[in-house]
């Protein structure tokens, strides 16, 4: 049966199925474990749905949307800035690679969430803590991408670019940068999906927009089948993004 589907309807067929799947089973859920009155019938498909058609014909959601997008592509932006140039020198120093690695780890393994109040206490209300935080949960994957990059870069491509003369900066624009540039666009695939998950906690402090903001309105309005459909919206865009990094990805490696 599966080889048949995988045969007659090829990958996008598939993929389409398993998300009617997934709604199928939400209904289902919803079905067998809620009364259909009350609250229960506020988070049904039917009501988010027909909410989530309301909700985009407000004006006010692409603002949101556009603000949420912002700190995302800023937070990546300094993720990049901060995580490529240190993955380069991890990747090419071994001992610099034992120095660190103990290091990054640690704070690698520190949740971004936990830094949340003292990154209030210190840069106050706004955007700059969200930038903080979201560079500090992005850096780790591009980081380490990188210096594995680097590590796994074929020993002769250097060895040519010794033999034909070529300088530090030439070797790293010609040779290094373009060899990497699939591993550096895996690290920021994996970003965006922690950014994403990251983002929602981190506009709920004190800001005056962006989708995390827009949950806790639905939430102090009442307004809960508007909720799970700001909900299936924030999981939407994150698939969006997260086609656009693959996307990426899978051009540039059949360049």
């Amino acid at each position: 049966m599966i080889n048949l589907l995988r045969t007659h309807a090829g990958p996008w067929g598939l993929g389409v199925l398993g998300l009617f799947s997934l709604f199928g089973l939400w209904w289902l859920l919803m079905a067998l474990f809620s009364s259909g009155e009350g609250l229960a019938a506020l988070f049904t498909p039917q009501a988010t749905l027909v909410s989530l058609v309301e909700l985009l014909q407000r004006p006010e959601l692409a603002e949101h949307v556009l603000v949420s997008l912002r700190r995302i592509f800023i937070g990546l932006g300094l993720a990049l800035l901060i995580g490529v140039p240190l993955g380069l020198l991890v990747g090419s120093l071994r001992h610099l690679e034992w120095a660190t690695t103990p290091a990054f780890q640690f704070l690698r393994m520190i949740s971004p969430l936990s830094w949340m109040p003292i990154a209030v206490m210190l840069m106050g209300v706004g955007d700059q803590p969200i930038y903080f935080l979201l560079a500090f949960a992005a850096v780790w994957p591009i980081l380490l991408n990188t210096a594995a990059g680097v590590k796994q870069l074929d020993s002769r491509w250097l060895q040519l670019a010794r033999s034909l003369s070529a300088t530090r900066r030439e070797t790293l624009l010609r040779v290094i940068l373009p060899g990497i540039v699939g591993h550096v666009l895996t690290g920021v695939r994996l970003a965006i999906g922690i950014l994403w998950i990251v983002l929602v906690p981190c506009e709920m402090l004190g800001v005056s927009a962006g989708l995390g903001y827009y949950i806790l309105d639905t939430r102090d309005r009442l307004a809960y089948s508007e909720l799970m459909a700001m909900v299936l919206l924030i999981g939407v865009l994150g698939f969006l993004l997260d086609a656009a990094a693959r996307w990426l990805h899978g051009r540039w490696s059949h360049i």
